[in-house]
């Protein structure tokens, strides 16, 4: 698109209309390179990817969020494995400041918040944008940078921040985030419906749950870990972070109940001590995290994926990515009940709590694996292209 082209907004069938708009993407409280240190496998990471080879998008300012001057001046050479791949249409910003930490007081985020909007401006101007919309994974952007310069701001909420144990130095902050985006009428595009009740937005929003990259799930089953291949069947398989999400004495309990199902506990592992309970039970394996081919690995080499997380306001409101990402595999899922893993698909056992597992995990191994095509189907019906056409056309005001 050159500067001479005119943006044509008629809106067609579905979520996307004719013509282009230009962009401004921020992550949350992580980088690029970050993202792709990890296998560009989060759902910020996912957007992003699917914002660079939308045809809806034209030119677009990638953000990072807000770092130490001279961490992001050395970030040349320590980011090397992590190249941006910057074009004549795509750039990334990464904003500097001079403090290491982040202000927590919602009157000084409100003020850094506003020197954040100031540069992503005057990026902008620099890369020459015309009009454009902003899209926000980090809730201290969406609710308190100004951007009375783009035509429209979306926050994309992957998480209940205000529930957030790990952040909760910053929840007065998180709640003027909040109230800031409600009373403001910017869109708000969450994962699930309780996060919706909680921000209660004022202006357009939608629910997304996750999804997944077909292109992972639709080969041929890959050969499975050698690790993993010392566990004896059946395995029972928990992917994510090992902290305080993870429902540690329901899960020894149902090793202990269930001594032929092996349980393996794949993911990172902030505090060992918090799994210090399982670790003296023989049938349950930790394990620390993979890249995303072992992991597709490990999943299709598995018999049952679990959902074992203990109930509190941030489980109550997230979409397990994992959850998806197990009925991709193929495979029978135990889950605690949550409002947002019902109606997912009739290969998930909903309990009341991890310890009632035992009682259906006879059914859900006798199910076995999917039916091919049922499993294909479900790939296909889930794909993050198809989410991010909707994100992406909230964004725009269509």
């Amino acid at each position: 698109m050159t500067e001479a082209e005119p943006r044509v907004h008629r809106t067609v069938a579905g979520s996307t209309a004719e013509g282009t708009d230009d962009f401004v993407f921020t992550f949350s409280f992580e980088t690029y390179a970050d993202a792709v240190r990890r296998g560009m496998m989060r759902p910020p990471d996912r957007i992003v990817s699917s914002l660079m080879r939308s045809p809806n998008v034209g030119r677009m300012v990638v953000a990072n969020p807000f770092r130490w001057l001279p961490r992001v001046a050395m970030s040349p050479m320590l980011d090397r494995d992590a190249r941006f791949p910057a074009s004549d249409r795509i750039w990334l910003h990464s904003p500097a400041r001079r403090r290491r930490s982040d202000r927590l007081d919602p009157a000084e985020v409100a003020a850094e918040y506003a020197e954040y909007d100031a540069s992503l401006r005057r990026e902008a101007q620099r890369r020459g944008l015309s009009d454009p919309v902003a899209l926000t994974c980090n809730p201290l952007v969406a609710g308190f940078s100004p951007f009375d310069w783009t035509r429209h701001v979306t926050f994309f909420a992957r998480d209940d921040w205000l529930s957030s144990p790990g952040r909760s130095e910053y929840w007065p902050a998180f709640r003027e985030a909040y109230r800031r985006i409600s009373a403001s009428g910017r869109g708000v595009a969450a994962v699930s419906a309780q996060i919706l009740e909680r921000i209660e937005p004022t202006g357009p929003h939608e629910v997304v749950p996750n999804g997944v990259e077909p292109a992972e799930w639709l080969q041929a089953p890959p050969k499975q870990p050698d690790w993993l291949a010392r566990v004896p069947r059946s395995r029972a398989v928990y992917v994510g972070t090992l902290d305080s999400r993870l429902d540690v004495e329901g899960i020894a309990e149902f090793a202990r109940a269930r001594p032929d199902v092996h349980t393996v506990l794949l993911g990172p592992l902030p505090d060992a001590s918090y799994i210090a309970p399982l670790r003296e039970l023989a049938n349950v394996y930790v394990h620390g995290s993979v890249g995303r081919s072992e992991l597709i690995a490990t999943l299709r080499n598995c018999d049952l994926a679990l959902v074992s997380h203990r109930r509190t306001p941030l489980t109550e409101a997230m979409s397990p990515l994992k959850l998806y990402e197990y009925l991709a595999a193929g495979l029978p899922v135990l889950s605690i009940d949550l409002p947002p893993v019902r109606g997912i698909s009739d290969r998930v056992w909903l309990t009341p709590a991890v310890t009632d597992f035992v009682d259906v995990v006879d059914a859900a191994l006798q199910a076995g694996p999917a039916d091919e095509a049922a499993r294909v189907a479900f790939v296909e019906a889930n794909s993050w292209t198809a989410r991010h056409e909707r994100i992406i056309a909230l964004a725009r005001g269509l």
